[in-house]
């Protein structure tokens, strides 16, 4: 897994010292979510792998652990999509471009891109469970050559409730992308599948021995997805889920993220089904 922060002088500035960061774009996605475009003042990169997450200060009130929805191959701003669901997240949906936030991190080990090189990905991404998996399908794209055949299941509540629509009309005309999308309940407008997540597996071929699955989304959704990918022969160890719900501080400190020994925000938010299938709490 790739590490959040390189060993040296700087590292502890970089934990918990945030650093000035831009708004530079903003995109109402849904009602509850908002989309943000970010550039730190400096002009240097985040220096993100995906899977990572950042916290995100509004000065005055508080921070919060946002994943990061970009990859690093997208050059050297960054991407955030949030749910406004406290103080803090609300404050954020207030921002305009051009407003100022502090940005503390990455933290977290992501996913691990280099052993995926050469194999075939299976995403499997419920509602906000996207945000994260979007800068790995992102860096996949990025990087099409060197990975297999790409495969993106997605799911929301309601056409309404859909993340990132530009990015799925995008995958679903790519000839090199399977891109299968469904929705839990439909409206008048909606001409897809219809049906959870995991009614879309039946739908694909997939050589499980060669496959890695990308799993991220609510918690109800892991059992069911991971059952699946088991179900296809895809190996334990290949089978990633993102725990990123659960950040607090980043630091390992407060314990908001503990499960059992383990310290999300220092071990995960990436672990594979095999880290953490005896782990009761953890999916």
């Amino acid at each position: 897994m790739a590490m959040a922060v390189a060993s040296g002088a700087g590292v502890g500035e970089k934990l918990y010292v945030p650093k000035l960061a831009k708004v530079i774009h903003t995109e109402r996605m849904t009602e509850k979510e908002k989309w943000f475009r970010i550039a730190m003042v400096d002009g240097s990169p985040l220096g993100h792998g995906p899977g990572q997450f950042a916290e995100v200060s509004v000065f005055g009130l508080g921070e919060a652990p946002i994943s990061i929805c970009s990859s690093p191959t997208q050059g050297s701003s960054f991407e955030m999509c949030v749910r406004a669901v406290g103080e803090v997240t609300q404050r954020l949906h207030t921002l305009r471009e051009g407003d100022t936030v502090g940005i503390r991190g990455p933290f977290g080990k992501g996913f691990d891109v280099q052993a995926m090189k050469g194999a075939d990905v299976l995403f499997v991404a419920g509602g906000l469970g996207l945000a994260p998996a979007r800068s790995l399908i992102q860096y996949v794209l990025d990087r099409r050559s060197d990975f297999g055949n790409v495969t993106v299941f997605y799911g929301a509540r309601n056409p309404k409730e859909m993340l990132f629509k530009s990015d799925v009309e995008e995958w679903l005309a790519r000839a090199d992308v399977e891109c299968l999308v469904t929705v839990d309940r439909g409206d008048e407008t909606w001409k897809g599948n219809v049906g959870v997540i995991t009614t879309l597996f039946p739908k694909v071929k997939l050589n499980g021995a060669r496959t890695w699955a990308v799993i991220v989304g609510p918690p109800i959704m892991y059992k069911f997805a991971v059952l699946e990918a088991l179900s296809l022969g895809i190996p334990e160890n290949r089978i990633l889920c993102s725990l990123e719900r659960r950040m607090k501080c980043g630091l390992g400190k407060c314990g908001h993220c503990q499960i059992n020994g383990i310290y999300v925000c220092q071990e995960g938010p990436v672990f594979s089904y095999s880290q953490i299938k005896r782990l009761r709490e953890a999916i």
